[in-house]
This record gives C-alpha cells, structure tokens and sequence, in this order.
C-alpha cells in the first residue's frame, strides 16, 4: 500500500508536473510541512484532501517548491569578473557569442547580463550576442519575458542604468527596454531532462539552482553542461555550490572563489 508522502508526491507530480523526484526529500519535505502549518492540516494525507478541495492552494504549493530568490546584480563581484574578464575574453574568441542562463527564475539574470553586453557591443557594432533562459516554471518565465519589475527591484540599478535600459511605467513600475528583450529567448526547460536547451554554447550560468539536488543529479548537470559548451567555454556556479569529485576533472577553475570555471577537453 503507497504511504502517504508517496500519495501526496504522486499527485503533486500528476498535477503541477514538477519531478519531486529531481529535488531533495527533506527539501520537499519541508516546503509541504510549511504549507501544511498554514493550511492548518497535520498529515499528508490531510493536506492531500486539502489541496483536492482547494484549487488556489496547488498554485501557492507550486510557488513553495519552485521558490525564486533573485534580484539584478545578485552578486556584484561575479558580474564585475563577466564585465572585465569573462565577456572581453569571449569577444576576443569569436565576435558572436551564446550564453545560457539556466534557472533564470523571473529575469533578473538574463537581464543583468544582457545590460552589460549591451554596454560592450554599443563599443564595437561588430560584436553580437545571445542569451537562452530557461526555467521549468512556465509562469515565472512570463513574468521574465513580460520584464516589468517593481521600485524595490531597482534598487542595486545605477540612475544611469535605469534610464538607459527601462521605461517607467504610470504605476511606477519598471519595464525592460527592447533593446534587451532582443538578446535574449526565454524558454521553458527542465534541467534534469538530460539535453541542454542549445549546444556550441560560449558561456552557461546556474547559480543557486543546484542546492536542492541529488549529488548524483548535480553531476548529470555538470555532463550535460560541459557536452554543451564549447572548447574553453565559462561555467559559472552559485558561491555556495560546487563540483562533485566525480565531475570536477571536466573544468579548471577560472575564479575559484565566485566559482567561474572553463571547460576542458
């Protein structure tokens, strides 16, 4: 007989197409256990019935599991090294390049990057670029795509920044220029489906994406990623996470402190 965790499992997998599976239990399990505290049900099974009887609460569980913490510039030092080092060293490569941002959340990344490729190829009108961003969850890559994003967003953005690349809306929220929006394909893509989302790839970033996996599910990425890149393309990982022992012979470390690695033969 399925146990109850199993029960709820299966339905949130049926329902809301997440792959608990590709997650961490303890990590799904805490994300249920604060719903459940909410919801004010004290089992799976309970919070099962509940989410059956309740069709706004599987989005609220969807937002729980799939939760997004990002703002423009995450990081400033990392966005410092691609501005100085990583973005000039591609462009003297080959005059295109591609980057992927995956688990790009609600934008900010792409965005980010994009502001900064604007500013080098606004230099040299012989340089061009393209960004894919991709996420598994379809509703916060509208909210990518769409691009329009709060005051309190703003707030690691230069004046000069904000003119140039956002129009102020009459509600006092920020929309992304075009100019951006044509760098960069938004595109939904699950992570842990095994083929990359383009290949020849310059550049991949996926920070903060990969603390709720499996060891064994971080490794498959890092094979995924290194097969997409090309021959001494970036790698760039969240602060807090790292290459497996299994994996780590693929990339020599660029930056080992805000984790930029290059991809070996």
């Amino acid at each position: 007989m399925m146990d109850e965790f199993t029960a709820l499992r299966r339905y949130i997998e049926q329902t809301l197409k997440i792959q608990c599976g590709n997650y961490k239990e303890d990590y799904i399990k805490r994300r249920l256990l604060s719903r459940m505290r909410s919801t004010g049900t004290s089992t799976y099974t309970d919070y099962l019935k509940y989410l059956k009887a309740n069709a706004p609460e599987l989005e609220v569980l969807r937002k729980a599991l799939t939760i997004n913490v990002t703002e423009f510039f995450r990081d400033q030092d990392v966005y410092d090294l691609l501005k100085n080092t990583v973005l000039p060293d591609l462009f003297n490569q080959r005059k295109r390049i591609r980057i992927w941002c995956a688990g790009c959340s609600t934008g900010e990344e792409p965005y980010s990057i994009a502001m900064i490729l604007s500013d080098l190829i606004s230099q040299n009108k012989d340089l061009s670029a393209q960004i894919f961003a991709t996420d598994i969850d379809k509703i916060v890559l509208a909210k990518a795509e769409e691009g329009i994003y709060s005051q309190k967003a703003m707030v690691k953005l230069s004046p000069l920044q904000i003119n140039r690349h956002f129009t102020r809306l009459p509600d006092d929220t920020y929309q992304v220029k075009p100019h951006l929006k044509t760098l960069i394909r938004f595109r939904p893509h699950d992570l842990m489906s095994g083929a990359p989302v383009a290949r020849w790839l310059d550049l991949i970033t996926c920070r903060n994406v990969t603390i709720y996996f499996t060891e064994a599910q971080k490794d498959d990425l890092a094979r995924m990623f290194h097969g997409a890149l090309v021959t001494d393309g970036y790698y760039i990982m969240g602060k807090t996470e790292y290459l497996g022992r299994q994996v780590e012979n693929l990339f020599a470390a660029k930056n080992s402190v805000q984790k930029i690695f290059v991809r070996k033969n």
